[in-house]
């Protein structure tokens, strides 16, 4: 194996170097595909970069500039002299192949990353000081960047990316859609935040038993069911079946106590076969394992985004997610824990939602960021965070026929306003609804 040449296509890196040199157009196109360190010839590298630089500073791309270009960095004989670089337009006689060009680079360019990450696991396979679970994330970590990196475009200039930046709200404008991101359910929330964002990290605070679950349960449900949009719901308090049974609860508006009881009326069952048929043809993906490392739900997620097509995410909860290295201060845990599910929420381009509890300070009032618990780091990393607040008192108006008012304080929102909304949770099907206001 170490005898054998990498993969490449010298024919291609020359056709799409000469490209770029006959058409000022083609660079654009070509940047869709390739970096500099794609190309195989260090040579090829050098004579990348100098003219992504003459592009950079609005000069014009030629024979003439880029050998000038060449000896300005001292790069000129090491490419191979004014001879080799005025020989690269003489091997390509159009320009209008050149993205097949450089396709074929990039290639070939996947395949030899795809070799030295192999080498580098195997290499790390034999050190006994790394866990198997690390390398494997790690190992999907780094095959992930190969097939994301060129849309992800993290090494594009702003000239690139406001182009796109247009041709997105011209397609939201002709679109004409009420919400830009994925919907709550919630019409009063979606118009604060105009739907959950794509690479946002969304935060969910409240005491215990005042609604988190419900409320993410609603908002899943509304997503999957109503809309087919795809969602994963990791549930790390609860058990896949007792989700699933305050689900179909919610969806057949049959109350929770009937169903644990067994109390149920014949119309009920009616109810809950047409709730369950539902559910069943919904996009909704649950995984149910208790005390989940950090590095498997990242893991899990990534498998349920390529393969699944998952748009959005939920975490029941944040504080449950176990940290690979338990030796340091819970606090650091939990700091770890938020910034790697926000670093996840932008690598897979999804929101995610975490759950998390907040002190006993806020109890018998409204939490604030201060009160998010274990860590500040989660008030730093979230672009999102919104708590749940309501008197305990109500909570005995089971029987309030238009639910029991709550509310939902969004206490930060990175790219849009807060303020407080009004809604509806209704005990008896343990799930939240736009507040019906009584009339005056």
């Amino acid at each position: 194996m170490r005898d054998r040449v990498p993969p490449h296509n010298n024919d291609a890196e020359l056709a799409t170097l000469g490209a770029t040199l006959l058409d000022p157009e083609a660079l654009g196109r070509v940047l869709a595909y390739l970096r500099a360190e794609d190309f195989y010839k260090n040579a090829h590298q050098h004579i990348f970069s100098a003219i992504l630089a003459l592009s950079d500073r609005g000069e014009e791309i030629d024979l003439i500039t880029l050998t000038h270009e060449l000896k300005a960095r001292g790069e000129l004989e090491r490419v191979g002299g004014a001879g080799y670089v005025s020989g690269l337009t003489s091997v390509v006689p159009t320009s209008a192949n050149v993205e097949y060009y450089a396709r074929i680079v990039r290639e070939h360019s996947a395949r030899r990353k795809l070799i030295r990450i192999a080498s580098e696991i195997i290499a790390q396979g034999y050190d006994d000081g790394t866990e198997s679970r690390m390398l494997v994330e790690e190992a999907e970590r780094k095959i992930f960047d190969i097939t994301d990196q060129y849309q992800t475009g993290s090494f594009l200039k702003a000239g690139e990316i406001v182009g796109r930046t247009i041709e997105a709200i011209e397609r939201l404008y002709h679109a004409q859609e009420d919400y830009t991101g994925i919907p709550s359910g919630l019409p009063a929330l979606d118009n604060l935040t105009s739907g959950f964002q794509d690479a946002e990290f969304i935060i969910i605070g409240a005491r215990p038993s005042v609604g988190k679950t419900a409320l993410a349960l609603s908002m899943a449900a509304n997503m999957a069911i109503h809309q087919k949009i795809p969602v994963g719901f990791f549930t790390l308090e609860m058990s896949d079946m007792a989700l699933m049974q305050r689900l179909i609860a919610s969806e057949a508006r049959v109350g929770s106590q009937r169903i644990r009881t067994g109390m149920l009326r014949p119309s009920d069952f009616k109810n809950l076969t047409d709730a369950a048929g539902l559910i069943y043809d919904a996009p909704l993906w649950i995984s149910d394992t208790p005390n989940i490392k950090l590095l498997d739900l990242r893991a899990q997620a990534r498998r349920m985004r390529s393969q699944l097509g998952i748009r959005i995410m939920f975490v029941d909860y944040l504080t449950l997610v176990g940290a690979e290295n338990t030796e340091i201060p819970r606090h650091e845990q939990i700091a770890e824990i938020s910034r790697s599910l926000k670093a996840l929420a932008r690598e897979l381009s999804i929101p995610i939602i975490a759950l998390s509890q907040v002190s006993r300070e806020s109890e018998g009032r409204r939490p604030t960021l201060a009160n998010l618990r274990e860590s500040g780091s989660i008030e730093q990393d979230a672009d999102v965070v919104m708590f749940l607040h309501r008197d305990r008192g109500s909570e005995q108006e089971e029987e309030q026929q238009n639910g029991v008012e709550t509310e939902l304080v969004v206490e930060k929102q990175r790219n849009g306003p807060v303020g407080t909304i009004r809604v509806a949770f209704i005990p008896r099907y343990t799930r939240f609804e736009t507040l019906v206001e009584e009339p005056v």
